[in-house]
């Protein structure tokens, strides 16, 4: 059973399919009915208005109506377009059990717990019969598929089949006279329009219900008695065949499968039962929980089925339906019918080729599931889930295409079979987890185990598996056993590779991921519906999909979209061209044409392949908002500029591709003053003042237009804004232009006139106007303001703009290929000259009345401005044809010939760049003078940062692989490169890397300097020695792996006595804090030290705590110490008196930081013990641990690389690198 829909809800008393739609009604014991699309797996739409439970409803063929039965006895039809109840019909007595349409007449039949049947005509809205006899409630009633009869089921343990061949005739117009005659007889005198055709009689309790088979005269029935019985029937008689026992409570609903010769029945055992109607037996049962069944549906067409339960409804399938199919070249094999068919994609012709066995088992779902095919062998591997997961292998005769004889297959147990290479198939062996590689003659070859708990494999090229288990995805090389893929994806059910196998798709019910052939992630696809198939288009690197409902397409880049709407699902085999091939769910061929124009046109974009994107747009009917979206998405609004008609959107793609004059011109159309402000902005961004000024004044917004002229420095126009300020009697907009202009007088007087006769005469005062001062002060009288002394008054002048006048210069640049190739299609809504203009627009601003400005359209104002850079340059440049005289025949010099001019060598490569080309390694590129890169590298290799300490080795490094000559006194000193592995026998011109000044065995003196400094107490000296082995290592070269691994172990080396030597540095300095000096002796035992520095370290901390009385602590150190054997005398007797003294008072006078039965190491920078199990980072270089707080900060350590930086670690010798 493969459920494909569920609904939680009330009980489920009522089911109905759609015809042609996937959708189904259920109606309710709570009155409600919901219809669901069960393909999508929403609630379309919900009716409620019958009162109480809805235990009948049906669809009509082929009108946009159900009728509905509820325990309210009414009988209701819905127009499911209009949302609505039409009408409702009245006349039942009781409840009505079931509802059913006819399939041509226009007749609903009822039954009812009133013990009769009803067939109604839903058009004259009239009851036309009513079928008594039933003296118990009628559990249903329903209409045979093809013949005029009915057959209802009751509780008083009979089913009956009536004929209504007298009512079909009633309903058609009688033909001639003494047939209505004979009619009205019967109208006047009451004849029977129903007559009881059959009473079949066996059940032992009531019966819940009956139906016919929908082609053979065969009737199926379900009772309280547990039992399914069949029943025949033919002209004159009815008779019991067979019955069918199983169920454990009363059977509810029983119904013939559509297109298979099963029966279906379900009960109130909570269970569904699928029976066999030839073999007599039952094949499946299917169980719920909690829930009792109700009620069955079957789609007249599609093989589907639905159940209602007490708590919802189940849409499902009895057996898959997807072919078993593989592709190989142009052929398609698939299996059919007991045969394997083959079909040429080329001819578009199918064969059979060999007769395969059928699953001889009583159960369903043991069709061929998946096949595999092997062209040089010509065999096939079919697998099913008989016996749990079999294969079959065939192998197919040269000469067998259409005639084959029914050969004995090699069979073998296992979930999933594939070819792996011409001759051997992995068959997977799920309970060990192993996968058994077999010849064509079934014996096993080898056995592999896998790396992932795997159950399921696909093939991944000759060799390697593809993996499947839960949640990820593993490609596994049988041969070497090794992973060569990993991925986490949601469960993979197919899988297709492209042509080349360089690309793969993983198909999952809702999602498709697609990877390249190592697994590494390319793209991933989320479906609402499900995921059907697929295949690439190998020509375009495409790949096209189908789900449910829809063929789609998906780029590489994760872009994707609809091709076309599908019918029925399909099953994708192959794309070629504009054709994709398929297998319907009849394993049918069909070829299906799609129009590839929209994501070849998107694959263009995104390859850049503009000269066929501009093709595209001329010869093809692209367009759509979608269309626009997309391109305006990816960065190319100047493209869907040309496919654009609406003049809102013409112009907001016109701003964001930044083409002011289209622009203009949809601003012109729109005219509105939302827009003009927006091109504004975008003008004044682009420094087009005309188009500025322009917009400002379709606008009337003068402050703006003050403002531009102020900053383009045009007073002629602000001294006109500032005639139209006073015209539109605008104090404020009047004193800013004043202001702008710098025209004191003009200021006073706007003052003056606005009242303000103190700041006028302080304005006038300042600005030295002294008559205008004196006259404003007489009008004060003695209000005048006294003036501020020891003040300077300075003039507000605004100040000289930069650039004067018009726009700002533009840069010339090539036309891009998509403005110039798309002028001619795009709308020429603005001609030649307005499009170019770019000047001074409208010079001379008259000023006409107080309500605005005489604005003219742009063409007007243009004229006196100066004409666009465009138009400026006519053609280009001035080639003339030169006049010359007819060509001389000249005989040729030929290409061998010496030549008497001297040509000089041509230099060859600097040393340095050979240095640096074959190099990765730091101390190379240093070498070669190359510093940047070199820096470079050691930031990657080892995340250094701080190149300070650094320098002098950069500078070492680079002199010392360099030596100079004097040729002359005049001439420049030669430089020469010396080499690291040169010899007198090596070739001159094979270039060795360079000589480098530092080695391996200088560190190794300097370590045991170090290490003598330790030993006689010169921390300061041994901390600078191992500080710089630290900063030499980084530009250390040596040849072999060992000695890389030497060099790896020094670095932990001058790490540990760094790390040590400062703790004991500042625990010297620190007098007047004896806990922490305590400590910190504490964790200088703890780094890792040579035996006698240990030693050292350890008597000192011992005598540290026990003069500080941690009599405790003191004793552990002196343990610690015996038990390195000490093998000077005094220490082992310092140790042992301790010892004697602490077991006298086993007590710690100060609590200490310090748990030394804890392993930890010591942070690096605040010398605090982090113990195993806490969170830590690490430097990059010296792998010294940090507290989490110091990631991101200088190492102090090694004080070059950062906390917690990615690196990829020392690169140090040549052989690391090969």
């Amino acid at each position: 059973m493969l459920t494909k829909f569920e609904t939680k809800s009330n009980r489920v008393k009522g089911l109905s399919f759609h015809t042609k739609r996937p959708w189904i009604l259920a109606s309710l014991h709570s009155g409600v009915i919901q219809l669901w699309d069960y393909r999508m797996g929403t609630l379309i739409d919900r009716f409620d208005e019958h009162d109480g439970p809805v235990r009948g409803v049906h669809f009509h063929m082929s009108q946009p109506l159900f009728v509905s039965g509820g325990d309210d006895y009414k009988i209701k039809v819905w127009n499911y377009k209009l949302h609505r109840c039409v009408f409702t019909l009245l006349g039942h007595l009781d409840y009505i059990r079931t509802v059913q349409f006819h399939h041509e007449n226009p007749w609903i039949v009822s039954a009812s717990d009133d013990q009769t049947i009803r067939i109604w005509n839903w058009q004259s809205r009239t009851c036309i019969s009513v079928l008594t006899g039933h003296n118990h409630y009628v559990m249903c009633a329903s209409f045979h598929p093809k013949e005029d009869l009915v057959v209802s089921a009751s509780l008083d343990q009979t089913v009956r089949v009536w004929d209504i061949g007298s009512l079909n005739k009633k309903t058609a117009s009688p033909a001639d006279d003494i047939l209505r005659f004979s009619q009205m007889n019967s109208e006047l005198f009451g004849g029977v329009d129903a007559v009881v055709k059959y009473v079949l009689e066996g059940h032992d309790r009531g019966v819940n219900w009956a139906a016919f088979h929908p082609t053979l005269p065969l009737i199926v029935s379900g009772a309280d008695d547990r039992q399914v019985k069949l029943w025949r029937m033919n002209e004159t008689k009815a008779w019991e065949v067979d019955t069918f026992r199983g169920h454990m409570n009363n059977v509810s609903c029983v119904m013939f499968h559509s297109k298979l010769d099963i029966i279906v029945s379900n009960s109130e055992d909570k269970s569904i039962r699928v029976w066999d109607v030839t073999k007599r037996t039952g094949l499946q049962t299917f169980r719920r929980e909690h829930d009792r069944f109700w009620i069955l549906a079957v789609h007249p067409e599609m093989n589907v089925l639905a159940a209602g339960h007490d708590s919802g409804m189940i849409v499902f399938k009895l057996e898959r339906e997807r072919p078993a199919f593989a592709v190989s070249g142009e052929s398609l094999f698939y299996a059919k019918d007991r045969f394997l068919r083959c079909y040429d994609f080329s001819t578009q012709r199918e064969a059979q080729v060999i007769p395969i066995r059928r699953p001889g088992s009583a159960s369903l779902n043991q069709s061929a599931r998946t096949l595999s095919y092997s062209p040089t062998e010509n065999a096939v591997l079919i697998c099913s889930d008989v016996d749990g997961g079999s294969y079959e292998l065939y192998v197919i005769p040269k000469d067998s295409f259409g005639r084959g004889e029914m050969q004995e297959a090699k069979k073998g147990l296992g979930s999933s079979a594939i070819f792996v290479a011409r001759n051997r198939f992995a068959v997977l062996d799920k309970g060990n987890n192993q996968v058994l590689i077999k010849n064509l003659k079934n014996e096993v070859v080898k056995k592999s185990g896998l790396p992932v708990p795997t159950d399921a494999i696909f093939y991944a090229g000759t060799g390697n598996l593809l993996c499947r288990s839960e949640d990820r995805v593993v490609i596994f090389d049988l041969q070497q056993r090794l992973v060569l893929g990993d991925l986490q994806t949601p469960l993979v059910k197919y899988v297709v590779w492209s042509n080349d196998m360089e690309n793969v798709a993983l198909l999952s019910k809702h999602t498709i991921v697609i990877t390249n052939k190592k697994l590494v992630h390319r793209c991933t696809l989320h479906e609402t519906i499900r995921v059907k198939s697929g295949a690439w288009d190998d020509d375009n690197g495409v790949f096209i999909y189908s789900t449910l409902n829809h063929i789609k397409y998906c780029l590489p880049n994760g872009d994707c979209g609809i091709i076309r709407t599908l019918e029925v699902p399909i099953y994708i085999t192959k794309v070629s061209g504009n054709t994709i091939f398929c297998l319907d769910r009849d394993g049918k061929n069909k070829a299906i044409v799609i129009d590839a124009t929209e994501y070849i046109f998107k694959l263009s974009l995104l390859q850049k392949r503009y000269d066929q994107v501009m093709s595209m747009i001329r010869n093809s009917q692209l367009c759509g908002e979608a269309m626009i979206a997309y391109l305006q998405q990816k960065g190319f609004p100047e493209v869907a500029l040309h496919f654009v008609k609406d003049e809102k959107t013409r112009f907001n793609l016109a701003l964001e591709s930044g083409n002011i004059q289209i622009a203009v011109a949809s601003a012109k159309e729109i005219d509105d003053k939302d827009h003009w402000y927006r091109l504004g902005v975008e003008a004044l961004r682009q420094g087009n003042a005309g188009i500025v000024e322009y917009a400002y004044q379709r606008t009337k917004n003068f402050e703006r237009l003050s403002f531009l002229y102020l900053i383009n420095g045009n007073l002629d126009k602000l001294s006109k804004m500032l005639k139209i300020a006073e015209v539109k009697n605008d104090v404020m907009g009047q004193f800013h232009n004043a202001l702008y202009l710098g025209d004191i007088k003009e200021r006073v007087k706007i003052l003056e006139n606005a009242g303000h006769l103190p700041l006028a005469y302080v304005t006038a005062s300042v600005h030295g106007l002294q008559d205008v001062a004196d006259k404003l002060a007489a009008e004060l009288g003695d209000d005048v303001l006294p003036l501020p002394t020891g003040k300077e008054p300075s003039l507000l002048m605004p100040p000289t703009p930069v650039v004067s006048g018009g726009d700002w210069p533009l840069l010339r640049v090539m036309k891009g290929i998509f403005e110039g190739g798309l002028d001619s299609i795009g709308r020429g809504g603005v001609d030649e000259e307005e499009e170019g203009a770019e000047g001074d627009w409208g010079e001379d601003l008259d000023v006409v009345d107080v309500d605005g400005l005489q604005n003219g359209d742009v063409a007007a104002i243009l004229e006196d401005g100066e004409v666009a850079e465009e138009n400026e340059e006519k053609g280009g440049w001035d080639l003339e044809d030169l006049e010359l005289p007819p060509e001389v025949e000249t005989p040729r010099v030929s290409n061998n010939a010496r030549s008497s001019v001297f040509v000089a060598p041509t230099p060859g490569m600097p040393v340095s760049q050979i240095w640096t080309q074959r190099s990765s390694l730091a101390a190379d590129h240093a070498a070669a003078g190359n510093f940047d890169t070199a820096m470079r590298l050691l930031s990657r290799q080892l995340g250094i940062r701080n190149f300070a300490p650094l320098k002098s080795m950069f500078l070492d490094l680079h002199s010392g692989s360099h030596s100079y000559l004097r040729a002359l006194s005049s001439a420049p000193v030669v430089s020469l490169a010396i080499e690291r592995r040169w010899s007198e026998s090596g070739s001159p011109n094979v270039r060795s890397p360079p000589a480098l000044v530092f080695n391996f065995s200088q560190l190794d003196e300097k370590l045991k300097a170090g290490y003598k400094a330790t030993t006689a107490g010169k921390f300061t000296e041994a901390l600078r020695l191992f500080l710089s082995i630290l900063h030499t290592i980084p530009f250390i070269v040596v040849e072999s792996r060992r000695e890389v691994d030497e060099v790896k172990e020094l670095i932990i080396i001058a790490k540990e006595y760094v790390l040590g030597m400062q703790m004991e540095l500042k625990r010297r300095e620190m007098k007047d804090n004896p806990v922490r000096q305590q400590e910190l002796a504490a964790y200088f035992t703890h780094c890792n030290f040579q035996l006698p520095h240990l030693r050292l370290a350890l008597l000192n901390a011992m005598t540290v705590c026990y003069k500080a009385k941690n009599l405790a602590t003191a004793a552990n150190f002196a343990r610690r110490l015996l038990e390195t054997n000490p093998t000077n005398e005094n220490q082992a007797k310092t140790a042992r008196q301790v010892l004697q003294a602490a077991e006298r008072n086993m007590t710690d006078a100060s609590q200490l930081n310090y748990d030394f039965r804890n392993p930890f190491v010591t942070c690096g920078a605040t010398y605090v013990p982090i113990y195993r199990g806490q969170k830590d980072v690490s430097c990059p270089y010296c792998t010294a641990r940090f507290v989490p707080t110091q990631g991101g900060q200088l190492c102090t350590v090694c004080d070059l690389a950062v906390v917690g930086a990615d690196a990829s670690g020392l690169l140090c010798s040549p052989s690391q690198v090969r």
